[in-house]
């Protein structure tokens, strides 16, 4: 797999990434070079390995990429400029207001169903408590009609917050749609530019890296990367130099050889051997 030096996968196209994953994931039994799924690694396995290696996946679609990312920023930079040439930027003091009216909005919605169910089952259990061990106190009716009150303030703040999130979702569900609906309707050189990344990046990442983890499926992510062997010791450009036995060289010549001089003691006798 070839690395080359590319810019960071952001954040944004991180599902993209995933969903071309995914894809390769689901339709690798159609492919003959990729038919030890299941068998060697299942499909969980793989994704684990493939999202652990991002990074060196995405390598691979670097420059396709980078003009991807490179056309999609001038998009957003025409439409930014085209913006402020008419309406007025959405984030005005309008705006903030509008905001700040949402957040205390949710804090109520929040706040109110708990305070209301709080407040009767208080009200209630007092006050049927009270008319059970002394009903002749006067107010006894009142805290339990109190009960009831803050009872049915709870289930109608229930029933709000449930309508405000069923809002909620139907309008993310629409601003979702035109995301979609905008990305479809991308420019030709930018859509030309995604599709080139896409098929670069299955084609030269992500099927070579599966590949490689169903042939290999004990190596890990980095022992795919060129690398050298550490017990591996690189050759010099000469040669030990050659230590030979005594048996090994030449025929040697006949060696000197020694004798102990011949050392004997005197001639002494005894008295009766005298020298001549």
């Amino acid at each position: 797999m070839q690395m080359t030096s590319a810019p960071h996968l952001l954040a944004e196209d991180g599902p993209e990434y995933e969903r071309i994953l995914g894809d390769a994931l689901r339709h690798a039994h159609e492919r003959p070079d990729l038919e030890g799924v299941g068998d060697r690694l299942n499909t969980e396995q793989l994704r684990t390995m493939a999202l652990s290696a991002t990074a060196l996946i995405t390598a691979a679609a670097a420059t396709e990429y980078e003009h991807y990312v490179k056309a999609r920023g001038e998009l957003r930079r025409a439409a930014t400029a085209e913006g402020a040439d008419g309406a007025p930027a959405p984030d005005g003091p309008q705006s903030t207001a509008a905001g700040s009216g949402a957040g205390i909005g949710a804090v109520i919605t929040v706040l109110t169903p708990l305070l209301a169910g709080a407040a009767a089952v208080i009200f209630l259990l007092v006050g049927y408590l009270l008319k059970a061990v002394s009903p002749s106190v006067t107010f006894v009716g009142s805290l339990v009609a109190a009960g009831w009150f803050f009872a049915a303030v709870a289930a109608a703040a229930i029933l709000v917050a449930s309508v405000g999130l069923l809002v909620t979702a139907l309008r993310n569900g629409a601003t979702s749609l035109a995301a979609e609906n905008e990305e479809q309707e991308l420019p030709e050189d930018v859509a030309r530019a995604r599709e080139a990344w896409r098929h670069a990046l299955l084609e030269r990442g992500i099927l070579p890296f599966l590949r490689d983890a169903l042939a290999d499926p004990t190596a890990g992510p980095a022992a795919r990367t060129p690398h050298r062997s550490p017990n591996r010791i690189p050759k010099v450009g000469y040669s030990r130099p050659d230590f030979s036995g005594p048996d090994d060289g030449p025929a040697a010549g006949p060696r000197p050889t020694f004798t102990s001089p011949d050392f004997t003691s005197p001639d002494f006798g005894g008295p009766e051997h005298r020298p001549d």
